[in-house]
């Protein structure tokens, strides 16, 4: 089954359930929406805390998030040639400033806005987007100028 001929579910292409797909595909989603729950909950924190009123999710929300990006960078084209373990501390330390970097903007961005809950709700998503698609963007170029040795 080709990429064109899977089941596409709001714009997202529903994947078989292998291995491979659930490790590369699956829990990088997830720690996609993990990244976007935390942007709210670091720019617009009252809205967790009347869903949740006794727990604070930020640190499920990082592990979730730094999680799913680890494996997705870990699954980048250009890691390919990379020994395991190299491999692994490039893909967590790249998820880890990925994530604690966009918590430290959003904790910057959150200070500097009007005391407006919508906005920062809307300003938190956006730059969230924003900074996941710049970091697809570079790892996809890093990706289709990578020259893999083969063995």
């Amino acid at each position: 089954m080709t990429d064109a001929n899977l089941p596409n579910v709001c714009g997202l292409q529903l994947r078989p359930l292998t291995k491979e797909n659930i490790l590369y595909y699956y829990f990088p989603l997830k720690g996609m929406v993990s990244y976007a729950a935390l942007s709210v909950n670091v720019m617009n924190p009252s809205i967790a805390i009347k869903l949740l009123p006794k727990r604070d999710v930020t640190n499920f929300l990082l592990i979730h998030t730094v999680l799913g990006t680890s494996l997705y960078f870990y699954s980048r084209p250009h890691l390919k040639g990379v020994s395991t373990n190299k491999r692994m501390a490039i893909s967590v330390c790249g998820s880890v400033l990925f994530s604690f970097g966009s918590v430290l903007v959003w904790a910057v961005l959150r200070s500097t806005v009007p005391r407006n809950q919508g906005l920062a709700t809307a300003l938190g998503l956006s730059s969230g987007v924003l900074m996941a698609k710049l970091a697809y963007d570079y790892l996809k170029t890093n990706d289709s100028q990578a020259v893999v040795k083969k063995n």
